[in-house]
């Protein structure tokens, strides 16, 4: 198919996608906000919270944050005592990230408050709808990885 005719097909998912994250970021930051954190810092907290921590690697793979970001969001998170990074017992070349006490703390308030604050957004629709959205997302997101650039 021409690159052209490509435009008006996906042109109206792709609005949508935008407009659906705009709107998931806006509904979220105020709430993330009351909590000190920025969109980022919730994240990596949100990532870290009940497990034992893990790898930069891994939690660069497992965030929305990219690469370059991370470290700098990191190093905010360590300033505020809210994680703690070591290097990695198992692989002296890897950092290991983990939620310290006031972290632990922080995920267990924030992390139902700005999830419940966001399920309300959610409310009128079935649970079969939200499995239809979930899977229709999960198949984008799938495609987008899958794509090889030309």
């Amino acid at each position: 198919m021409p690159q052209a005719s490509m435009v008006p097909r996906t042109r109206d998912l792709i609005r949508e996608l935008v407009r659906a994250y705009q709107a998931f970021e806006q509904r979220s930051n105020n709430r993330i906000r009351l909590h000190g954190l920025t969109h980022a810092q919730f994240d990596v907290i949100a990532t870290l919270g009940n497990t034992q921590g893990m790898s930069c690697k891994t939690l660069s793979e497992k965030t929305l944050i990219t690469k370059g970001t991370l470290t700098g969001v990191l190093d905010r998170l360590l300033e505020k005592a809210l994680i703690s990074r070591t290097v990695d017992a198992n692989d002296r070349r890897s950092l290991f990230v983990a939620l310290t006490p006031a972290g632990e703390t922080l995920f267990h308030t924030a992390f139902p408050d700005v999830a419940g604050h966001l399920r309300a957004a959610f409310d009128h629709m079935s649970d079969a709808e939200l499995a239809q959205a979930t899977a229709l997302l999960h198949q984008l997101r799938t495609a987008l990885d899958n794509h090889q650039e030309s």
